[in-house]
């Protein structure tokens, strides 16, 4: 399903024309700056609270009713630059890598100088590079490096940006811009204020240049810096590619034991356990967990996690539960595809 970015239903249409005829009938009647200021208060805060009810929609993986209120809010105020940035990070959770870039690049746009939206700009480029052929994949992927670039250079200390550089810069060809001493250079230049960040990507870069024993000890550097889930996931993962099944699985039960707060780093536990086909109970508590915790975000989307829970009970012949998962996540994104086609193929 493709929406238009400032797409706006006609019943919302005829409410928004009642509404400014009646703050024009107030001005009209009280006249004078004082009414004017009043009615652009009230504006605002009418957008705020709408934007915190998008914001809050997108966190819980209600897609289609974050689209809906990010695009009156983007209809409302063309320069709302907040309204687009929540258009793409909605359109990315549901996989439409079209859409996300016509809203993040009306995020930069509006907002020049925000890392955040040139971060998300990147990732939405990335989305579709992956799914693109060898030509437009490579014109994109440059696009990718210059966002992602250009996002830390606006926010030196901007974590994810960084993570997402380093990635690219460690998985890329030199001829698009990627490099070991380009990811080393960065490591190093991000290690006072984000230390964690630091640490993996230098991991990384060791795991690529098959220096496995430096890897490990950054990996568990980074997980030294503040003992955290995502931490013990990447050493986790670090040991699944060397094929230390054993390893990993401790590891990620290190992760899981402190992910206090339940958030997005069970999913990315769930996942590679059942990438290595571990711990099949503890995969589907941890997916549980996720959704029923308090703290979902788009960092790893609802629908996603129920598609995943779907997955795993269609392998143990529940496919009575899986059909409930699909259709959850249809009825929080009526046009997320993956779900669309697990319940056809269900």
């Amino acid at each position: 399903m493709t929406r238009s970015i400032i797409e706006r239903p006609v019943r919302e249409t005829s409410r928004r024309a009642l509404w400014l005829g009646m703050m024009l009938v107030a001005l009209l009647v009280g006249g004078g700056a004082t009414n004017l200021h009043a009615v652009s208060l009230v504006a605002a805060d009418r957008s705020a609270t709408e934007r915190a009810a998008a914001e809050r929609a997108l966190m819980q993986s209600q897609i289609d009713e974050a689209v809906a209120r990010a695009q009156r809010l983007a209809a409302a105020d063309p320069k709302d630059g907040q309204a687009y940035l929540l258009l793409c990070r909605s359109f990315y959770a549901e996989a439409h890598a079209e859409e996300a870039i016509d809203a993040c690049t009306r995020a930069t746009q509006v907002l020049p100088h925000s890392s955040e939206a040139q971060d998300w700009l990147g990732r939405a480029l990335g989305m579709k590079a992956e799914r693109a052929g060898p030509i437009s994949g490579l014109t994109l992927a440059l696009k990718v490096r210059e966002a992602f670039e250009t996002a830390v250079a606006l926010d030196p200390g901007n974590g994810d940006a960084i993570n997402d550089l380093g990635e690219f810069y460690i998985a890329a060809p030199m001829v698009i811009g990627g490099g070991l001493d380009k990811s080393t250079a960065l490591a190093n230049q991000a290690m006072a204020r984000r230390p964690q960040a630091a640490h993996r990507i230098l991991a990384m870069t060791s795991e690529k240049r098959k220096d496995y024993g430096t890897a490990e000890r950054e990996f568990r550097a980074a997980v030294a810096v503040a003992n955290g889930a995502d931490a013990w996931n990447d050493l986790g993962a670090f040991y699944r590619r060397r094929g230390e099944y054993d390893k990993a699985v401790d590891a990620l039960k290190q992760g899981l034991a402190v992910n206090r707060a339940k958030d997005a780093g069970l999913v990315d536990a769930a996942s590679l356990l059942d990438r290595m086909h571990r711990e099949p109970a503890l995969t589907q508590k941890a997916l549980r967990d996720y959704l029923a915790s308090g703290v979902k975000s788009d960092g790893a989307p609802a629908i996603k996690v129920h598609v995943m829970l779907g997955k795993l009970l269609e392998s143990e012949g529940d496919k009575a539960g899986a059909k409930i998962e699909f259709e959850m996540a249809l009825q929080m994104a009526s046009g997320y595809a993956p779900a669309k086609q697990a319940l056809q193929e269900l």
